[in-house]
């Protein structure tokens, strides 16, 4: 068709197409502009994306060492009720064999030697098998009183100790994985010296 034929419409159409063309195109300084905005954006988006992974590596690592801390105290306190049914029976063995006068176990003939000895074994070995699963006596007579590991039941007078210290066991406390299992049941002394307050330490160095 020849530019003579076209008509007024087709040459409006014509003319819009080309005035678009010549928008779309770029000056190089246009172009390096919109690059730089594209990757300003991009930088953004894997900042964004960056955080959120570390995040939720943070997270799922603090889930981990929940998970791991949950399943090592459940297999270390895990029988604690256990445990201190267990201790019952202990404190039978203790109280069957403290019946006995020492002097009248190393005369013991027969059959009752027989049983004291096997309640000594049977004793020795309840107490292996508790030490086995963490579980420890507390080392009570002679220490000072300490509220998280006694249970004071009485006062003796005794000015031979420092005040506060235990003197008697009436029945002894255990701890399980360094918790307390069950206090020691204990008396404490009163009437002697006050314990000598600790010697703080000394910095100066020798001349």
């Amino acid at each position: 068709m020849s530019d003579d034929t076209r008509n007024p419409a087709e040459e409006a159409d014509i003319a819009a197409t080309e005035a678009a063309s010549e928008k779309t195109e770029l000056t190089p300084e246009d172009a390096i502009s919109a690059l730089l905005a594209e990757k300003e954006r991009l930088d953004i988006e894997v900042a964004s994306l960056k955080d959120k992974f570390l995040r939720a590596f943070a997270e799922a690592d603090n889930v981990r060492r929940r998970a791991e801390r949950e399943v090592a105290d459940a297999k270390v306190y895990g029988i604690t009720n256990f445990a201190r049914d267990v201790l019952t029976v202990a404190d039978d063995f203790e109280r069957a064999l403290g019946a006995v006068v020492a002097e009248e176990r190393e005369k013991a003939e027969g059959t009752l030697k027989t049983v004291l000895d096997g309640i000594d074994l049977t004793a020795r070995a309840l107490t292996q098998t508790l030490t086995k699963h963490g579980i420890a006596k507390i080392e009570a007579e002679g220490a000072k009183f300490d509220p998280n590991l006694h249970q004071a039941m009485f006062e003796v007078p005794n000015p031979e100790v420092p005040s506060g210290t235990v003197v008697q066991v009436v029945q002894p406390g255990y701890t399980i994985g360094g918790r307390v299992l069950r206090p020691a049941l204990v008396g404490v002394a009163k009437g002697g010296p006050k314990p000598a307050p600790e010697a703080p330490a000394d910095n100066t160095d020798a001349a």
